[in-house]
């Protein structure tokens, strides 16, 4: 069962990221603030769900939640600044649009760049832990997949709609057979192996 919140007295806001270790593609980042003891008999960490049910639970959570945001860092950025830096700067990016301010953040991981004036706690597998995170990772996961599937349309050989932008074997085929589109990650090495 997903713990409702890390502590009683502050507004929390979860923060997760979608697409961290795609060949191609933005990285997207979420941020939500769902009201007390909210519960979902299907809430869980993104990647444990069925496609079906991340899309039934988005629906859910941009109805309930009491603030909801989502945003992302392009390829051409997270090749200038670093996928790390770039997921951060898509998880901040996420916060400014929250129409309640968080009084703390929980993020998904071990690894933070502190948002200003607001306290953070960086909780490993955080996502599978509190109902804020996992509810940020559905968001985050569902609208990076939406526009995956709709760059498939443009670029059919290389099998978005299926891999996401993920390294699959035809992905990477696609890759050695075509070359990198505009989309793929210039920095990960991967990409042209």
């Amino acid at each position: 069962m997903l713990r409702s919140s890390f502590q009683k007295d502050l507004l929390e806001a979860g923060c997760d990221e979608a697409g961290r270790g795609c060949l191609a593609g933005p990285v997207f980042a979420a941020a939500v603030i769902l009201p007390p003891r909210f519960r979902h008999p299907l809430l869980n960490d993104s990647k444990k769900m069925k496609e079906k049910d991340r899309y039934l639970l988005r629906d859910v959570i941009r109805e309930k939640a009491l603030a909801w945001a989502v945003a992302s860092v392009d390829q051409e950025e997270i090749d200038r600044i670093n996928i790390l830096k770039a997921s951060f700067k898509a998880m901040h990016l996420a916060l400014d649009q929250l129409q309640a301010r968080p009084g703390l953040i929980l993020v998904d991981g071990h690894l933070f760049s502190p948002y200003p004036f607001t306290m953070h706690r960086c909780i490993v597998k955080g996502d599978a832990t509190f109902a804020s995170i996992a509810a940020a990772s559905v968001l985050a996961k569902t609208y990076r997949d939406d526009y995956m599937v709709n760059l498939h349309a443009q670029y059919p050989d290389y099998h978005w709609d299926a891999n996401k932008g993920y390294g699959t074997l035809d992905h990477r085929k696609a890759i050695e057979s075509l070359g990198l589109t505009l989309h793929h990650r210039k920095s990960f090495k991967l990409a042209t192996q």
